[in-house]
């Protein structure tokens, strides 16, 4: 169910409220130019500037506008397990066809107390849950062997998504794990390395701006085609690393709005790119053909 090109959600704002209007355009032109899924309030989606409220929006118009073409996975991730329990609650409720749970941030859970908390989240719901290991965000490592005994225990934990930058991971993880379980990438650049290493496709942040090309690149490689997957990654490099220069989700908003689906506005602490930075967005969407 979970695999390819899967968008880790923008959320468009107009003068400091969620942009409606513009989150559903944009979902349709994702779907139209052939994304495979949606991860909703995720880091991207600057989850940690939304309410409560705005959360369970966000989620709920995503499920709306897909109506089933493609699979979302809803973030409900949170530092406090009663939290994210809620959270995964309100997910299947509104029809979410998985949950992202990241590892809890700031107070550096042990290893078992990690595998207290995603225990607690699979007990909360039938929903498929997938991992979300983010050290560098988070602190804590989710260990290969953390996720062996979640994946016994739990039959609806089911993967993750890997953002350790480390591509050994994924061939560790096959092992102690089995390949069902679904292994997605958290990052644009080595993608296609994740795969070839037995990964199942990507939560993408290049996506949210270039869906077709990303979702192509994801194709070809799951495919075996390295040639045509090499060929796309080299028109996408540059901005793969370009959105990267400055705190995300600065650079991708600042593509989305130059591509008109939506305006560049963020929230703190999270700032507009700066004009250098623009400059080079603006030689990489070139670059890609994007303008």
């Amino acid at each position: 169910m979970f695999k390819g090109a899967i968008t880790a959600l923008i959320t468009p704002f107009n003068n400091g409220e969620i942009d409606e209007k513009a989150l559903v355009k944009f979902i349709n032109w994702q779907i139209e130019q052939g994304i495979n899924g949606f991860v909703p309030v995720g880091t991207t989606g600057e989850t940690p500037t939304l309410s409560h409220a705005e959360h369970e929006k966000v989620i709920d118009i995503c499920i709306k506008t897909v109506a089933g073409r493609v699979p979302v996975i809803a973030g409900a991730g949170s530092n406090s397990t009663r939290e994210a329990v809620r959270l995964v609650k309100f997910a299947q409720k509104a029809g979410a066809d998985g949950v992202l749970c990241v590892a809890p941030y700031y107070n550096k859970p042990s290893q078992e107390g990690l595998f207290q908390h995603f225990s607690a989240i699979a007990n909360a719901t039938d929903l498929p849950v997938l991992l979300y290991n983010i050290p560098g965000r988070s602190i804590v490592d989710i260990s290969t062997k953390t996720m062996a005994r979640l994946n016994k225990a739990h039959k609806n934990i089911v993967g993750v998504k890997d953002a350790t930058g480390d591509l050994g991971r994924v061939s560790l993880q096959r092992e102690a794990v089995g390949h069902d379980f679904v292994q997605l990438s958290g990052e644009d650049m080595s993608a296609i390395g994740y795969n070839a290493h037995g990964g199942h496709g990507c939560i993408s942040v290049v996506s949210n701006v270039a869906p077709k090309l990303f979702s192509s690149l994801q194709s070809a490689s799951l495919s075996g085609d390295f040639e045509l997957a090499l060929s796309i990654q080299d028109k996408l490099t540059p901005l793969m690393q370009a959105l990267f220069i400055e705190p995300s989700p600065a650079g991708v908003k600042y593509v989305a709005s130059r591509l008109g689906l939506c305006s560049e506005e963020m929230r703190l602490p999270i700032v507009p790119a700066s004009e250098a930075t623009k400059k080079i967005l603006d030689a990489a969407m070139e670059h890609a053909e994007l303008v």
